[in-house]
Formats: C-alpha cells, structure tokens, sequence
C-alpha cells in the first residue's frame, strides 16, 4: 500500500467520522447548551433591570455561576460543558471537511470551533474547581485586554479594527435574521405550519437583538480605541446595562432581555431541525 493511497484512506475514516452521528449529537446537544446560556442571560438582563441584578453579571460568566449555584450544578456544568465541546468538534469538521461549504464559511466554521472550544474549557474549569475559570467578568476581561493592546506600537488602530469588526458582525448578524437566512440550514419541510411561523419569529426576533448587542459592544471598542480610554470598552454585561441608560430608559434593556432568551429558544429549535 501506497503513502499516497494510506493517506486518502486515513482522511476517508476522518470523513466518516465526522459524518457520524455522534458528531451529530454533539452538535445538537451544543445547540441546547447554547440557548440554555442565552436563556440564562437574558433573565440575568430582566434581573439588572427590576433588581439592579443581585450581584450577578448578565453574561457567560453570569450564566455559569448561576447554574452552579443550583441542586446539581457542578454536573450541569460538566454536561454543558460536555456538549459545548461537541459543537466546537462538529464546527471543526465543517472546517476541514467542507460541510460548511465555501473557503469563506470554513474560515468562519474554523473560528466558531476555537470559540466553542474556548467557552467549553472555561466551563469544563469551572466545574473541575477552578472558580476564576468560566465565570469572569467579561467587562473585566474587555477592559484588561484593550488596555494592553492599547499600548502596542499601532494599538489604537488594532482595537479600533477589531471593534469595527464585532460591530460588522453584530450588522451582519441582525440583518441575516431579518432577512431570515437562518430558515436555509433548517429543515423547514419537517415542520407543521404553525412549528415554522413560530421558529421563524423566534429566529428573526431572537437573531436581530443578538446582532445589536454585538454591534453596540463593537462600537464601544471603537469608541476605546479613539479616545485611547480602555475603560470605554465594554463586555457583554456593561454593554447590556448601557441599554438602560438610553432615553427611553430600562425598557430598551426589558426589549434586548427578552430577544436573548428568544434566541436561546431558537437555539434549542435548533438543537430539533437543524441540518447536519
């Protein structure tokens, strides 16, 4: 036998692998982890708003140490942990087998499995005993790090670029939930009419919100990185109490609350319909 002819068997196995329904399953119970943490943070929102939050912060961090403070928490933890990490290996098979389709979405499925991979050590961390794992503060982390790569030769420049691009993607984000391109990777034939009016306005309403917050959270690098202030920079928590502190008052961050657990909803449609 060949190297060349041992090498395409081995990436055939990988292949098949990767088409396995393990990866599969891995892929939808990373679903259901995802939309339990978005379904998380928005309540942690409504709290910020009706009770100034009670210590919690509404984000990731926020949504783990919640679910720690539960009967059986730390198990949670390891099975959230456990299917965040199955996303991230279904994203990578994406990436390297092509599932995702073009160069471009592969580079996009490649990102999407670092972070998942990177969210589910965190939580993985955090239920093994490491408490400064999974639950730090995002505002924290934003800040420290803009601080840092403020002080860089061209930092300005490379806070400003990556803010203009979180903000580009929370854009592109919102507008692919308007314009409802979520329904082409859903197995909308599967579904009842009244099942597919519901999933869709789950995933406009639910999509739209996400993009806005990551479009705002973009601005307020940008806005760091002008003014060469770190502190302008804001994590998803502070981000998500700016809202409250627009003319239209708490209301706005009730609106944003409730779209997040919207897409946390959505998120666990996902986990049923998705195509794999």
């Amino acid at each position: 036998m060949t190297t060349g002819s041992a090498a395409a068997r081995g990436r055939g196995r990988a292949r098949r692998a990767a088409d396995s329904k393990a990866v599969a399953a891995g892929a939808r119970a990373g679903f259901v982890a995802r939309g339990i943490i978005y379904v998380l943070i928005g309540v942690l929102s409504l709290r910020i708003t009706f009770s100034g939050g009670g210590g919690r912060q509404a984000d990731r961090g926020g949504a783990v140490a919640e679910i720690a403070g539960k009967p059986f928490g730390a198990a949670l933890l390891w099975l959230l942990g456990t299917a965040l990490a199955g996303m991230a290996l279904w994203r990578l098979s994406g990436a390297a087998f092509g599932q995702a389709g073009p160069d471009g979405k592969r580079a996009m499925a490649a990102g999407r499995s670092v972070f998942y991979g990177f969210v589910s050590y965190s939580v993985l961390s955090y239920a093994a005993g490491d408490k400064g794992s999974g639950s730090g503060s995002s505002d924290e982390n934003s800040r420290d790090v803009t601080a840092k790569v403020l002080d860089w030769p061209a930092g300005q420049w490379i806070v400003a670029i990556a803010g203009a691009a979180v903000a580009a993607a929370g854009v592109w984000i919102a507008v692919r939930a308007l314009r409802r391109k979520f329904r082409e990777h859903l197995k909308m034939s599967g579904m009842t009419p009244k099942t597919c009016q519901m999933v869709t306005a789950l995933g406009v309403f639910g999509g739209a919100a996400r993009g806005v917050v990551f479009a705002v959270a973009g601005g307020f690098a940008v806005t760091a990185a002008v003014q060469h202030k770190p502190g302008k920079a804001k994590g998803m928590d502070d981000t998500l109490r700016s809202f409250a502190d627009t003319p239209v008052g708490p209301w706005l961050l009730v609106f944003i609350a409730v779209g997040l657990m919207t897409y946390g909803v959505f998120s666990l449609a996902c986990a049923r319909w998705r195509k794999l």
